[in-house]
């Protein structure tokens, strides 16, 4: 089976314009979303999935020119552009990347993998309910439910946000939910929607970034969160997702 992580980006944003290119330890914020799932063992593929917008012309060609697959396809129904992308990649599984994430663990990407593969599941989770920081959001599910959902989603929050369908009738699929041993982490915020969401991560990157070939995780980030609790504090004011807002 063909295991295909899609990366859905693009550089509109009302909150942060570009931020797909802010700076972040002299590199784009972008490359660092891909190169961690380089360290995902069980993938097979990364693909950026991208919007056939002028403004996005960019992050194609940045793509082209970094060794980067990338597909173009429609801004508002990123359901059809991920549908589009999977058809395009020859995607089995596939993992659900979005863009604002720079903490992405590998090791709980493979674990989520795995569990789909031997659990014979559609749809494997780590948010139903969530119990890791926002930002190590995992959701990997088989090509046949992206093809369900493309066909049965009808609404427009369904089909911008990918994978709502689901969970909205979760009776029609076999559905395996990871949680985290211990503390529940999840109202910690680890993802990049405003600028104050960037200096949080990039006071975090440089304690613990070193280079492409090494990355750091989310213990060593617990770790300095303990050392450094104003950092943690950084981003508290920013509104959370609807996931996270009971947590």
């Amino acid at each position: 089976m063909r295991v295909v992580a899609i990366i859905q980006a693009r550089c509109g944003s009302s909150r942060f314009p570009n931020k797909v290119f802010a700076d972040l330890c002299g590199k784009p914020f972008i490359w660092h979303v891909v190169n961690r799932l380089k360290f995902v063992r069980l993938l097979d593929h990364i693909v950026l999935a991208t919007t056939d917008r002028p403004s996005d012309d960019k992050l194609y060609n940045w793509a082209k020119e970094n060794g980067v697959d990338v597909y173009r396809g429609s801004e508002s129904n990123v359901l059809k552009r991920y549908y589009e992308t999977a058809n395009y990649a020859k995607a089995d599984v596939i993992v659900r990347i979005t863009a604002d994430d720079p903490f992405k663990e590998p090791s709980l990407i493979d674990k989520a993998i795995n569990t789909l593969q031997t659990g014979g599941y559609d749809f494997v989770c780590n948010n139903c309910p969530p119990s890791y920081p926002e930002g190590l959001d995992i959701e990997v599910f088989t090509k046949a439910v992206l093809d369900k959902e493309e066909k049965l989603s009808t609404s427009n929050f369904e089909r911008e946000h990918v994978t709502q369908y689901i969970y909205h009738h979760p009776e029609e699929f076999k559905i395996f939910n990871i949680s985290n041993v211990g503390e529940n982490l999840s109202y910690l915020r680890w993802t990049v929607d405003t600028k104050s969401d960037f200096q949080m991560v990039t006071r975090i990157y440089s304690f613990l970034y070193k280079n492409e070939s090494e990355i750091f995780y989310m213990d060593d980030i617990l770790q300095l969160l303990k050392k450094y609790p104003e950092i943690g504090m950084m981003n508290s004011d920013v509104t959370r997702s609807e996931m996270y807002k009971s947590i």
